[in-house]
């Protein structure tokens, strides 16, 4: 039997493009001999098409594993994974407390802190208290200033002075209610892939070459200038630490399933900081979560296969607890 596959895309998210091309991407590599995917697109207002899954279990019958593609917010931050535990469905990814820590900036880097690894200087500023001395105090510009909650680059500005950072807290604040204003690093851009649950293993880490000032949404999806080193060019020490780094990140956060770890290795100092995890990375014609697994061995439709694995062996795991005397 063909398992049924259900494979959740579009949503409300200022991500919501980059989901459809991440899904068909994810469709067209599915080995339809193994599976029967479901396509289930929420658009921009939200709506399901063609009907919602229900947050009751057993009452998705023709769901076997569901396979989100949803990035950003209301489907990579622990929402929609709150509704498939309702559902008590197998789902490809981490799990509502892995997802909703590691989607916000602020409190991925915390966690992260808090187990000494290193994460750029920065401050956390909402909208209430948005005084751009007290952010002058504490960092030396330039600065990149950032919704908390958000990825694809959406919402990020880099400042060079007051003007630009009231400019670019305004712009960030148009996101979410919380906002990060981190020192400018000027470094390298590294990127490592990590798949796992209890036992991570991370990918060979790849470099990203920019065509402007900074890795911004138009450069990942617009403008197709952008370069990209897979494996990078990393002495082998800088190697390991980076394949370290990643894993550390992704069990510090609680995540399963998969993620994609960034980071700047700084020029000055040569000192590598993690810059944020995504739980549900890009899985485009040019997305690097899939290239860098297949320059480690592990080719797009066996990754595939791997995360749904991953999603079943979790799913085990849990009904295997109790949650009553």
């Amino acid at each position: 039997m063909k398992l049924r596959v259900a494979v959740v895309y579009g949503g409300r998210s200022g991500e919501h493009e980059v989901s459809l091309r991440s899904a068909r991407s994810i469709l067209a590599a599915m080995d339809r001999d193994r599976y029967d995917p479901v396509e289930y697109f929420i658009d921009p207002s939200g709506k399901w098409r063609p009907a919602p899954i229900v947050p009751e279990p057993g009452a998705n019958p023709g769901i076997d594993v569901v396979f989100p593609v949803l990035h950003g917010t209301f489907g990579e931050d622990g929402t929609v994974q709150g509704l498939l535990e309702l559902a008590d469905l197998p789902y490809v990814g981490a799990g509502v407390l892995g997802s909703a820590v590691s989607m916000d900036k602020d409190m991925m880097k915390r966690v992260c802190r808090e187990r000494g690894l290193p994460v750029v200087e920065h401050v956390v500023v909402f909208r209430r208290c948005s005084d751009p001395a007290r952010i002058e105090s504490q960092l030396p510009y330039p600065v990149f200033v950032k919704p908390s909650n958000l990825g694809s680059s959406v919402g990020i500005s880099k400042a060079r002075s007051r003007e630009e950072l009231v400019a670019a807290m305004d712009l960030a604040f148009q996101y979410d209610r919380k906002i990060i204003v981190e020192r400018a690093i000027d470094g390298r851009e590294l990127e490592c892939s990590v798949i796992g649950n209890e036992e991570p293993a991370a990918s060979l880490p790849c470099e990203i070459l920019p065509s402007r000032e900074f890795y911004d949404y138009e450069d990942k999806y617009l403008l197709d200038r952008a370069q990209f080193r897979v494996p990078a060019e990393l002495d082998p020490a800088q190697m390991e630490e980076v394949r370290r780094l990643a894993v550390a990140c992704y069990q510090a956060v609680e995540c399963e399933g998969m993620a994609r770890v960034d980071f700047f290795l700084e020029r000055a100092t040569g000192r590598i900081y993690i810059n944020e995890i995504n739980t549900i990375p890009g899985f485009t014609s040019i997305s690097m979560f899939p290239r860098m697994w297949e320059h480690s061995g592990l080719p797009y439709p066996k990754l595939i296969d791997r995360l749904i694995e991953l999603a079943f062996e979790r799913h085990r795991a849990k009904r295997a607890l109790r949650y009553a005397r």
